[in-house]
């Protein structure tokens, strides 16, 4: 007698999961601007991610080909997984050596995204992009080098 109540049970509660699941099916069919769910690639001209998406670290320049970045090694430090390299360079300024960016690599393929490199930058050289798309096949594409060829420091960073 109880698996007899124990099998209607079943039916009654599997049931009510049905007619639960249909009502919030039936309440963004009769609701569509409401929808939320992204139909990817179809809308790949159109989708916009949301401001919080981190989609990999980019150097930030200037319509003059300008940079902030003082080659400082904070990043590279902050970074839980070695994924930002900062190559040095030593420069004359005012007839002391400084040293200065000459090249900033990132490898994508080892950055979880945590975004430990940005609040760590003293000069907000560096963000948070929010591409997406980084499918390759040659996983050598991965490693990038965020320095535009020929960029130098802005003027008064430091």
């Amino acid at each position: 007698m109880k698996g007899i109540v124990n099998y209607f049970k079943e039916i009654y509660f599997g049931l009510k999961s049905l007619v639960t699941g249909m009502r919030v099916t039936g309440h963004y069919f009769t609701h569509p601007k409401e929808i939320i769910t992204q139909q990817y690639p179809e809308n790949r001209e159109t989708l916009k991610m949301f401001e919080r998406f981190r989609g990999e670290v980019v150097l930030l320049h200037n319509e003059n080909n300008e940079h902030r970045c003082t080659g400082c090694s904070a990043c590279e430090v902050a970074c839980p997984n070695g994924t930002i390299e900062i190559i040095h360079k030593r420069v004359d300024v005012d007839g002391r050596k400084v040293k200065a960016l000459d090249t900033f690599v990132y490898h994508l393929q080892m950055c979880t995204m945590c975004g430990l490199c940005i609040p760590a930058c003293p000069t907000d050289a560096i963000k948070m992009a929010n591409t997406f798309e980084h499918a390759v096949f040659d996983r050598s594409k991965l490693t990038k080098v965020l320095n535009n060829p020929g960029s130098k420091i802005m003027d008064g960073v430091k």
